[in-house]
């Protein structure tokens, strides 16, 4: 079902709001396990992407104070847990995740964010919502270019699916 289109200050707020806390939660937690698979180089860098998006959710919901900002499910910007219940449990996406896997994660996450403010920059009626959402397009651009910067650096590593499952 597509998202209804943003009209407002305090919808889009809403929404980037939600898109960087998840993505704050989950590099937090990509940090962490590249670290404990002695990846530092990675984990370095998915600590510096927690930080930068726990700062823009701060600044986000300092700009938000006292203002009536929507309820958005949070789910809808989930990386690994959203959609049914069918889906990969989180801990099993955790112990077959490669540093290389994980940056792939991030990218696509931090490519639908950035994509997510493009449209509505394009979409917006308002002259200032169309700011600010390329504000926040451009912000998510640079986590992009960071993102593919350490791609460069990160062997593909794939993993043997016939030894986890058997043929």
């Amino acid at each position: 079902m597509p998202r209804p289109p943003i009209r407002t200050a305090p919808e889009l707020y809403a929404h980037a709001i939600a898109i960087e806390r998840e993505a704050a939660e989950r590099y937090a937690e990509l940090a962490q396990h590249m670290a404990d698979l002695g990846n530092e180089d990675v984990a370095e860098l998915f600590r510096r992407l927690s930080v930068f998006e726990a700062e823009h959710l701060d600044t986000l919901e300092g700009r938000t104070a006292g203002v009536a900002v929507p309820d958005v499910a949070s789910s809808g910007f989930a990386w690994l847990d959203a959609g049914a219940p069918e889906t990969v449990a989180h801990e099993l996406v955790f112990r077959l995740l490669t540093p290389r896997a994980a940056l792939e994660i991030a990218l696509q996450a931090e490519r639908r964010a950035q994509q997510f403010f493009a449209e509505v920059k394009t979409s917006a009626d308002d002259p200032a919502l169309r700011a600010l959402a390329q504000e926040m397009a451009l912000e998510e651009q640079g986590h992009i270019a960071m993102v593919e910067q350490a791609m460069a650096r990160t062997p593909d590593v794939r993993v043997d699916w016939s030894t986890i499952f058997g043929d």
